[in-house]
């Protein structure tokens, strides 16, 4: 199918274009920009008046629960919720039931993804078998099913020795190590940021010193052995400072934050809503400005959803009882238009922490709309609002401490590999 996008502003922070601008689409990549390729008749026109035109978002960090927790989400339903928040590409933790810690699981959840309606899915494999931290899986095997890097989701390898064998074995193959720096002992118990409100409130506190402990391991054998690392879902400032300090002696490392961390602190649990139970905790307001201007200033390199559906019965219970996690795939466009708003930042360059950036994290062609690439493409109204209700979100997980709120920007189409995988009706 040929396709025309008409009459929008085409951002495309990859490739630096802001400007009004035609897309033209034909066997599902990108054939033109502005001008038409010769011999181009377009079969389908979609009218973007008064809309942004960018590339299909990209999320570091999307639970899709299956296999194993399909009575939390199905693939279908967070396919669903994918297309209508405009993101394309995601990649999946390997906290499943099982973990994806072998090749015949990756290879079926590929399998089952590969739909036209459905965003590309990107594995991330388990560093070790069960997530249990004892014994390393078989990477190369994995990478050869489709995961594009390796992790332990919100498990922490508490012995050292495996952690720094894992990052020596990903090192020789230049598989990338994705970990979350929390200290499972320093942690232990804790629902909450270790803070006043978590002391008035009567609830167990984790420490920023759990983050900060466990990535000072992190980084020095990050040091010794030359692995690729990537933190996911930083949550303090002292953290950042960390990693920030890394780099500047020559680490590699890259750093993502969530949505939620951005526009939520500790204070927003004071009434005990278990839709606030987030992991890592959200912390103090002063850690949280602190990630807003690093993600501004590019110390943290991508903004992630954190999707995590939960069912009811695990959220409808005692704060400290709840499942931690919440919704994110719909929300994350809109609290990235919200934050870029408060923070006056230039609209192209907030796009770009949620579509060429992570893409470039990834190592995938995503992200941008040049000539050539997949036409992944998400088309919005930034002067329309979102409202967040269970009634308008389409993952089954309707768990989100954004509920019963307007939000900025609509989602008007997406297109993945030139299927239009969403409609949010065209007036």
């Amino acid at each position: 199918m040929k396709i025309q996008i008409r009459n929008g502003r085409l951002i495309d922070p990859a490739n630096g274009i802001d400007r009004n601008a035609d897309l033209f689409i034909a066997r599902g990549h990108i054939v033109g920009v502005d001008h038409a390729p010769a011999g181009f008749e377009t079969s389908g026109t979609l009218d973007a008046t008064g809309c942004i035109v960018c590339p299909g978002l990209v999320d570091l960090s999307a639970r899709l629960r299956e296999p194993g927790y399909e009575y939390r989400a199905t693939l279908e339903s967070e396919m669903a919720a994918a297309a209508a928040g405009g993101v394309t590409s995601l990649a999946c933790p390997p906290d499943t039931d099982p973990p994806l810690d072998e090749p015949g699981l990756v290879e079926m959840l590929k399998h089952r993804a590969r739909l036209p309606a459905f965003a590309h899915v990107y594995p991330v494999g388990a560093l070790t078998l069960k997530l249990a931290g004892e014994r390393l899986t078989e990477m190369a095997e994995l990478a050869e099913a489709g995961c594009l890097a390796f992790g332990q989701a919100n498990t922490a390898i508490v012995d050292t020795q495996v952690l720094a064998r894992a990052m020596q074995y990903a090192s020789t193959f230049g598989f990338p190590v994705w970990l979350q720096a929390q200290d499972p002992f320093l942690a232990r118990m804790g629902v909450a940021h270790d803070g006043e409100v978590a002391t008035r409130l009567g609830l167990a506190g984790i420490p920023v010193a759990a983050e900060t402990i466990a990535l000072a391991t992190i980084l020095q054998l990050a040091r010794e052995t030359g692995a690729q690392i990537h933190l996911t879902r930083i949550s303090s400032a002292s953290g950042l400072e960390m990693i920030a300090a890394a780099r500047r002696s020559g680490i590699s490392a890259t750093c993502d934050v969530a949505i939620h961390h951005l526009h939520l602190c500790d204070h927003d649990i004071a009434y005990f809503n278990p839709h606030a139970r987030i992991d890592p905790p959200l912390r103090a307001q002063a850690d949280r400005d602190a990630l807003r201007r690093g993600l501004a200033d590019g110390t943290i390199n991508a903004l992630c959803s954190d999707h995590t559906p939960v069912d009811d019965d695990a959220k409808q219970v005692p704060f400290d009882e709840a499942e931690p996690g919440a919704t994110g795939l719909e929300l994350l466009l809109p609290l990235t238009l919200k934050w870029a708003t408060e923070m006056k930042l230039p609209l192209a360059q907030a796009l770009a922490r949620v579509t060429c950036d992570p893409a470039k994290i990834l190592g995938i062609d995503a992200g941008n709309l040049k000539v050539g690439a997949p036409a992944d493409v998400c088309v919005f109204d930034p002067q329309a609002s979102f409202r967040v209700s269970r009634e308008n979100l389409k993952s089954q997980g309707k768990n989100t401490p954004f509920l019963g709120l307007e939000l900025p920007g609509r989602v008007k189409a997406t297109l993945i590999d030139g299927h239009l995988a969403y409609d949010g009706s065209w007036g």
